[in-house]
């Protein structure tokens, strides 16, 4: 399935992650808005590296029980996120490779490559990965970053009542 599909489409990268499906949500919509196919893909590399050379050849998964797995991944998040019936216009592909290589390949002359952002745990900025840097940097087509959503932030009585809680005047 590593055929490129991206022609005039939408094209998201899916890792499974809440930033992603974020991102999988707000691409589904623009797609629809403007009348394109929306390409969803996954990458996988080979986990032989995460083994040490030696461990047993039965721990090991192979590379089609791999494959099986990262399009399990992407069945579930796309399921997860679109629900159970699929528009016809989703095209899911699971290819082989680093995750930049292959969503620049299937970016090529998409409308635009749309990828998840989670926030920065310490400022709240929104924080592009090792991936997202390097698409931004080496993409020809747009890149749009969507956050993942945020969460329930926290009221200023219960900041104050933690405060308390904190100091011992509780």
């Amino acid at each position: 399935m590593s055929e490129r599909v991206s022609d005039k489409s939408i094209v998201v990268g899916v890792d499974g992650s809440e930033a992603s499906q974020a991102a999988l949500r707000w691409a589904l919509e623009e797609a629809r808005a403007l009348g394109t196919r929306l390409v969803v893909v996954h990458a996988w590399e080979q986990a032989a590296a995460r083994f040490a050379p030696y461990a047993p050849v039965a721990a090991r998964p192979t590379a089609a029980e791999q494959q099986e797995r990262a399009a399990e991944l992407l069945a579930t998040a796309v399921h997860q996120t679109l629900g159970p019936r699929v528009d016809p216009a989703v095209h899911a592909v699971v290819v082989e490779g680093p995750p930049v290589r292959v969503l620049l390949q299937q970016a090529r002359g998409a409308l635009l490559l749309a990828l998840g952002r989670s926030s920065h745990p310490q400022r709240q900025l929104p924080g592009v990965g090792a991936v997202g840097r390097e698409c931004l940097r080496h993409a020809t087509v747009p890149v749009v970053t969507v956050p993942s959503p945020e969460r329930p932030e926290a009221s200023v009585r219960d900041l104050g009542d933690t405060a308390r809680v904190r100091s011992g005047a509780a």
